[in-house]
């Protein structure tokens, strides 16, 4: 999946809050506090990975505009003598 200029900005910014989690997560997991070592770095992830998964009711009028426009508009077949 390619992220657009955008999409990897947000990733980015999501990224530099994440990480400090994550890492004071193993911190602690290593000085002798697995639960609130292995929780954060459960938030950590989750931090990443919810954003791309879920979607919000301010994806939904994108996604429905890019099923019309997929519908309507098709991609032209290549043809076998430009290969």
């Amino acid at each position: 999946m390619r992220l657009g200029i955008l999409d990897t900005l947000g990733l980015a910014a999501t990224l530099i809050f994440a990480i400090p989690v994550g890492l004071y997560g193993v911190e602690s997991a290593l000085a002798g506090r697995p639960a609130l070592g292995v929780g954060l770095v459960v938030v950590a992830v989750l931090m990443v990975v919810l954003p791309r998964r879920l979607t919000t009711p301010a994806d939904l009028p994108g996604a429905v505009v890019e099923r019309v426009v997929g519908d309507a508009v098709k991609e032209p077949e290549a043809d076998a003598d430009e290969e």
